[in-house]
């Protein structure tokens, strides 16, 4: 296992498919990687789908509104448009290349939407840069990213089992 060099901005996401750490970015996202971390505290990640994924471009999750497979509300049809009972938050662009393992929101056509959503490239999609908030890098665990299942919608997705804060775990 990766050495964790700080465990109050690195995630530990068990998913279907294995082990996925991820590294997140407080000085370029402040606001997104404190939404992020609130929602991991409040396990609103645990359960949820991976709703889109598209084979060598990225794997989205992250509707805690109608992607989580172990609540009511839980709705394979309409993930993906769902976020949180938070407000949409700021966009926080930056001039971060959208890599492979980069964590990054997803959002409406309005750049202040992102709320809940978020994706991990598998491949490098430098078009996405200025445009979208990256937050993270997968530091351990992409091989497991690799593995999830694909689709738009995934016919049987993936899911993260849980989501937590390093420092908490």
């Amino acid at each position: 296992m990766a050495e964790i060099k700080d465990p109050e901005n690195t995630l530990i996401m068990e998913t279907t498919k294995g082990k996925v750490v991820i590294e997140m970015f407080p000085d370029l996202a402040p606001g997104h990687v404190g939404r992020i971390k609130e929602l991991a505290r409040e396990g609103a990640y645990d359960g949820v789908v991976f709703h889109r994924v598209i084979d060598g471009f990225m794997a989205q999750t992250g509707d805690v509104e109608y992607g989580n497979s172990s609540k009511p509300s839980f709705n394979p049809s309409r993930a993906g448009m769902g976020g949180s009972d938070k407000p949409d938050l700021k966009a926080e662009f930056s001039n971060m290349n959208h890599g492979r393992g980069t964590c990054s929101m997803a959002r409406a056509q309005n750049p202040n939407s992102a709320n809940s959503q978020f994706f991990i490239c598998f491949d490098d999609a430098g078009f996405l840069n200025r445009q979208y908030t990256v937050w993270g890098q997968v530091v351990e665990g992409m091989d497991n990213v690799d593995k999830i299942e694909r689709g738009e919608p995934v016919a049987k997705p993936d899911k993260i089992v849980s989501m937590k804060v390093a420092a908490d775990a």
